[in-house]
């Protein structure tokens, strides 16, 4: 009975998706989060997200120049990423990813320059020199500036946020499509998936955003838009409900089928996944989140109390999607094709993928964010 457990093909002994292909979705998830957050402004004109709408845009511009920075250093040969889009394959989700984060980048990057350009040509009649001519070339060499060129800029700016919105959410969504096209795995295969990714990239975006909105607000000393916090507080707790709830039914619908697919399951959650998925994810990661931001949503008390809660639950929320990244691509890798046996993995420190290369791969982007600070000022001058 024992070998019989753990059977596992010699192609088996190894996962092959690592902890690359955890990190894509989880940038990703970001990326299609924070467009969609600075969106409720731009287009659903929620004026109390007017403060965060042009930090939230730029966020989604820093994370994502990186999205695909995993899966290229995932790659034996990453110069041969090119061939998607020089010998296109319509019948190919892989394919149509190349296509769809291209069309996606340059939605985000022109929504940037309008929201902007009356910033740069401010910019530019300040600047001298080299700084001077990088501003030139920012505007296009057009400096008008009036009523009409910023009723037009804002016009576009809505245009571009609508288009960008369905976009998104088959950026990240496509992410889930594809795990969940995946037949032979048992932990992959399920419709809801894709719905699944789409939720957790919100509540991503929404936490990441609030995180380093009260973080620098601390560290600057900047006075906080309570109603801005507040407001995106609810919305987070609203979206890791829907979010958390998605992922309890997926299983537990599973779970009340009992086939023969829950006997492998239930061995895999109970068993490599006990931690990672029961302790921390379900557990540490969703149920404390839950009720603080419960707490901050429904009581009224001293908003230096309750900024910080904010923070410390978004921070949580960004460690209970990794974590549900890691449990989804890394979980189903482990149970064996025979369904007999079930595989172990963990990166390692100084690999070419790693822990230390993961590390610097989700915190380059928050370094790029503070450097497109400078170009792109976040936050109007109080």
């Amino acid at each position: 009975m024992e070998t019989a457990q753990n059977f596992l093909f010699p192609n088996e002994m190894h996962i092959y998706w690592t902890v690359m292909i955890v990190l894509y979705p989880y940038i990703t998830g970001m990326v299609a989060g924070a467009f969609i957050v600075s969106s409720f402004y731009h287009v659903f004109g929620m004026e109390k997200l007017k403060p965060i709408a042009k930090y939230a845009l730029v966020s989604s511009l820093a994370f994502l120049l990186f999205a695909t920075v995993p899966l290229l250093n995932h790659l034996g040969r990453p110069e041969r990423a090119f061939n998607i889009m020089l010998t296109p394959n319509f019948n190919s989700a892989m394919s149509g990813f190349g296509f769809v984060y291209a069309f996606y980048m340059l939605i985000v990057v022109l929504e940037i320059w309008f929201s902007y350009r009356k910033e740069f040509i401010e910019k530019y009649k300040q600047s001298k020199g080299f700084v001077k001519f990088i501003y030139k070339v920012l505007i296009l060499g057009n400096t008008n500036d009036n009523l009409n060129t910023r009723r037009y800029d804002n016009k576009m700016v809505v245009v571009l946020g609508a288009i960008g919105i369905p976009v998104a959410c088959i950026l990240h969504g496509y992410v889930g499509f594809l795990f969940g096209s995946l037949k032979a795995n048992l932990w992959w295969s399920t419709p809801l998936m894709f719905i699944i990714f789409i939720f957790s990239a919100i509540v991503s975006g929404l936490a990441v955003l609030t995180f380093l909105y009260l973080f620098v607000h601390w560290k600057r000393k900047l006075k906080i838009n309570q109603e801005a916090i507040d407001l995106m507080s609810k919305w987070l707790w609203g979206f890791m409900i829907i979010a958390v709830t998605l992922e309890l039914m997926e299983v537990l619908s599973i779970a009340y089928e009992q086939t023969e697919k829950w006997e492998i399951l239930h061995q895999l959650i109970y068993g490599k996944l006990k931690v990672s998925y029961l302790y921390l994810q379900i557990g540490l990661f969703s149920i404390v989140p839950f009720l603080i931001l419960t707490i901050t949503s429904l009581v009224k008390f001293d908003n230096r109390i309750r900024n910080f809660l904010i923070w410390l639950s978004s921070g949580m929320l960004l460690i209970q999607v990794l974590l549900m990244r890691w449990n989804v691509v890394i979980g189903g890798q482990l149970v064996s094709k025979s369904m007999r046996g079930f595989t172990e993995y963990f990166p390692g420190l100084l690999d070419k993928e790693g822990l230390l290369v993961s590390f610097l791969l989700i915190f380059i982007p928050f370094l790029l964010l503070r450097a497109f600070d400078k170009f792109f000022p976040f936050f109007e001058k109080q």
